[in-house]
């Protein structure tokens, strides 16, 4: 149903580690840079698969802080996610782990980006 979403970060060039770092156990990098003069000279980038479907963009930290929960193809993608986002400087917000208090086959993990956004990788599928 959603498109695409994004937040804005206090920091773009440490977020864009963070997240270049986080998201690539899940197949997304940084796919798109707008060009400054169509954004006033702000900082924004798009992160996907295929197709840009998460944004950020310098201006200062999200408020109040937001949940993004990524699609990942396998518990072991949601894993390797967990732990590269804490790598890069997140902070564990949920180790990797059934859920089934959401569903029966929810396996996700959570962790807080650089600005207290809750990230999470999450599974649908039965291991």
């Amino acid at each position: 149903m959603i498109d695409h979403s994004g937040l804005s970060v206090s920091d773009f060039e440490k977020a864009q580690s963070f997240y270049d770092q986080a998201l690539a156990p899940l197949g997304a990098s940084l796919l798109f840079m707008v060009p400054l003069e169509h954004t006033g000279g702000e900082k924004v980038g798009g992160y996907g698969r295929d197709r840009t479907s998460f944004w950020i963009n310098e201006g200062g930290a999200q408020t109040p802080p937001l949940h993004f929960a990524f699609t990942a193809e396998t518990r072991a993608q949601v894993d390797a996610f967990h732990k590269a986002a804490v790598a890069a400087g997140g902070t564990d917000n949920g180790a990797p782990g059934l859920r089934p208090h959401y569903h029966e086959h929810y396996y996700g993990a959570f962790v807080l980006d650089l600005d207290g956004n809750n990230i999470e990788a999450v599974c649908h599928l039965p291991d």
